[in-house]
């Protein structure tokens, strides 16, 4: 691996980038995220920001997988899982600008991971199952990122609601 100089103080990268190690499994990519951001300097950090920019988006699902839209409809929430092909993967403690000091990835949401999976809470607009077209309130990934799953959201599972206390 070559030395990275964009290093900010506290980083620490690995020794190895983890894509070149041997995968663990197999990950199959079903479709597109069609988004308007097209330069990792412009593409929203988050969803709320990318909600502020007012864009919408749209996930289109190859044709072998569109059986698996069926059930879902304009203005149910889902969680998109997209694989972020354009980040770093090196990087295991991170200097964020928002944070005071440096933390390790599994305490952040960047795209810098390991394994660089977006996880998106999104609203479905509209959607067209036979063109396997999905508008979207907004996305927070770049256009062209290979889409990994689509899972519904659904609160009674997904809200933590009251955690009872151990200690």
């Amino acid at each position: 691996m070559t030395k990275r100089d964009d290093i900010r103080p506290g980083e620490i990268a690995l020794p190895f980038d983890p894509a070149g190690r041997e995968p663990d499994a197999g990950v199959i990519f079903i479709g597109q995220a069609q988004t308007p951001w097209t330069e990792r300097s412009g593409c929203p950090r988050n969803m709320g920001q990318a909600r502020e920019r007012g864009k919408t988006a749209v996930i289109t699902i190859d044709a072998d997988w569109r059986a698996g839209l069926a059930g879902l409809a304009a203005g149910d929430w889902i969680q998109v899982l997209v694989w972020a092909d354009k980040a770093r993967r090196d990087l295991i403690v991170q200097s964020p600008k928002h944070r005071n000091e440096p933390v390790g990835v599994f305490a952040l949401r960047s795209p810098v991971r390991p394994n660089p999976i977006l996880l998106s809470l999104t609203r479905i607009s509209a959607i067209d199952r036979d063109a396997g077209k999905i508008e979207v309130d907004a996305l927070d990934s770049l256009n062209g990122s290979p889409v990994i799953d689509i899972k519904p959201f659904i609160s009674s599972a997904d809200q933590p609601g009251a955690v009872a206390s151990t200690a």
